[in-house]
């Protein structure tokens, strides 16, 4: 089984602006369908390494997502990420946002998958099939 889960995609604007939409304005891109709450108040990025990712719910229950790692604005964010899962099954994201002449690369890098054992390589391809439709939204947003 391959443990990383790769995506590349060009968006057409700063990594400054990539950035803050990923961090800063993920409820404008993120669909209710893909949060605990279904209908989320707030979804957020604590800016700072240590930092959780967190759905606050219309009944204001948190929901942490995550933890960031990594926060390098606006060029890396890396964290830990159990979405729908334990914490001890959380894998790894690490995002770069590099210039591409008036437009972004964005990388992401998910990693972990071989630690969740047989249910790893299941995971890997959910996972792959609902980033795949995130970055898009993602694009649109920016």
């Amino acid at each position: 089984m391959t443990d990383a889960l790769t995506l590349e995609f060009e968006v057409a604007t700063s990594p400054a602006h990539a950035f803050a939409v990923w961090t800063e304005r993920l409820a404008t891109w993120w669909p209710s369908a893909k949060t605990v709450s279904g209908g989320p108040d707030a979804l957020a990025f604590e800016p700072y390494v240590g930092g959780r990712i967190v759905e606050t719910g219309p009944d204001g229950a948190e929901h942490t997502w995550g933890e960031v790692l990594a926060w390098e604005p606006p060029h890396r964010l890396a964290f830990t990420w159990h979405l729908f899962f334990e914490p001890e099954e959380a894998t790894e994201v690490s995002l770069t946002f590099t210039p591409a002449g008036a437009a972004t690369t964005v990388r992401l890098i998910q990693t972990g998958f071989d630690r969740l054992g047989a249910a790893g390589e299941t995971r890997l391809e959910n996972t792959r099939a609902s980033w795949t439709t995130l970055v898009r939204a993602f694009a649109d947003a920016v």
